[in-house]
């Protein structure tokens, strides 16, 4: 029977990689989805016949209430509160990561010291993506609005984290994993997260977001160590690898160091003020109509606000109207637009985007000069051009959109606020911009029945 289960496990990973594998692109992810979920399925449905397995009713039970939960939560969650749906799943990832090594340092049955440091280790990280996870989701959620940050917090904030590994250290040379001395050290690791993400702004949550999956993917990967559980340490192994290769790749986009995310103070809505010349100017629909009906390149650029106002389907028929002319039509997607990796590239496919419609950076930028018509919806940070031109902006050296380069830019926009990185943006001053105020789903449908006149 062991040998059954072995194999049970290692074709979960198995699945677990190739459904990994095939999320990397827009075109398989769906299938990848499944592969994934049926290896879960293997895992979980293998694990009822491991050897002194007890608590079958808790375990089909909890199974039964997560299953559902889960389920209809994700029939319910719209596309706009995706983001945090995401923070809160993978915080509970590494809760239960956190709850598995709690089990195990209370029972204290390890064959060796290295299996005792690796459960305080998978304790410590699930706790902290646990912790962290959960205020990123309030961020997101709006029930914290503003970044707390104080004077000497960086310094508790250490402080906080010596006394967690410290008193982890301590569990391990003494091997006394006692109640009390659990409860203690669970209360500085939780404390770890959330204090490390409280004053990080929303601008940023994309980066940690990602870096706490990765997180979760470790502290599962230490605790199947722990279990001699080969089925949670490759899948482990290999989130926690994905997560760090993504969170690298989202520092990048923003040309920030990880370490500058989680120790810096940019990201919030509380920004450093920007000087800006110039004023906006506003448009009214016929003149964005007629511009764009006889246009024979346009760009979408979209951002979060397209996903606040729920415009992804006004814009996919929108694209079509354009296609029906003759127009070439592309997406310009930046790696850190919206709130999660990948959020514009989820909400054009729900919206039934063509995928070839859509181009990352470094294939879009150089076809701006030659474009007819950027439209900028919801999008901020990613297309201001205090990137390239003003070293002492937060964001300056941040690889950008070059949508100012576009003989025409309209950006759709409620008002005149800044991004929610509190930078004020230099395109919506630029000659060659004009404002369309208004919400993002109106504008669009009110732009495709004037394009339709033409």
């Amino acid at each position: 029977m062991d040998t059954l289960i072995q194999a049970c496990y290692f074709a979960a990973a198995i699945l677990f990689i190739l459904g990994l594998r095939r999320m990397s692109s827009p075109l398989t992810a769906r299938t990848g989805i499944h592969w994934a979920g049926a290896g879960m399925l293997v895992a979980t449905l293998i694990t009822f016949f491991w050897p002194g397995m007890e608590n079958y009713l808790l375990m089909t039970a909890a199974i039964f209430i997560g299953g559902v939960t889960a389920w209809w939560t994700g029939q319910k969650v719209s596309m706009t509160d995706m983001p945090q749906m995401i923070a809160l799943y993978n915080g509970m990832g590494g809760g239960a990561a956190a709850a598995i090594a709690a089990v195990e340092l209370l029972r204290g049955e390890f064959h060796s010291d290295i299996f005792l440091t690796l459960a305080v280790l998978g304790a410590l990280i699930g706790s902290i993506s646990f912790s962290g996870s959960l205020i990123a989701f309030a961020k997101l959620q709006g029930l914290i609005r503003k970044p707390l940050r104080f004077p000497l917090q960086h310094a508790l904030n250490l402080l906080i984290f010596v006394l967690a590994v410290g008193y982890g250290g301590m569990l391990v040379v003494t091997g006394d994993t006692s109640g009390i001395n659990l409860l203690v050290f669970f209360g500085l690791a939780l404390g770890i997260g959330i204090m490390k993400t409280l004053p990080i702004g929303g601008a940023d949550m994309p980066v940690v977001i990602s870096l706490y999956n990765a997180l979760t993917g470790l502290a599962v990967g230490f605790e199947g160590f722990v279990l001699n559980n080969a089925a949670m340490i490759i899948a482990g192994t290999v989130v926690g690898a994905a997560g760090t290769l993504l969170t690298q790749l989202m520092a990048k986009a923003m040309n920030r160091s990880i370490a500058n995310v989680l120790f810096g103070s940019f990201g919030g809505e509380q920004g450093a003020e920007e000087s800006v010349e110039g004023v906006m100017r506003p448009i009214d629909v016929t003149d964005v109509s007629i511009m764009m009906a006889y246009a024979e390149r346009v760009i979408i650029i979209p951002g979060y606000g397209m996903a606040v106002a729920q415009a992804q389907h006004k814009i996919k028929e929108l694209m079509d109207v354009l296609l029906q002319r003759g127009i070439d039509v592309k997406f310009a997607i930046h790696p850190v637009a919206g709130r999660m990796p990948g959020h514009m590239n989820v909400l054009l496919a729900e919206a039934d985007v063509p995928y070839d419609r859509l181009y990352d950076l470094e294939e879009i930028n150089a076809e701006f000069a030659q474009t007819d018509v950027a439209l900028v919806i919801g999008a901020n940070d990613v297309v201001n051009p205090m990137a390239r031109s003003n070293p002492d902006s937060p964001i300056y050296g941040m690889p950008i959109l070059n949508a100012d380069q576009a003989r025409n830019v309209i950006v759709i926009k409620r008002g005149q606020g800044k991004g929610f990185s509190g930078v004020e943006n230099a395109l919506f001053f630029a000659d060659n911009t004009r404002m369309l105020y208004g919400d993002g789903k109106a504008m669009t449908g009110e732009l495709i029945h004037a394009v339709k006149q033409y």
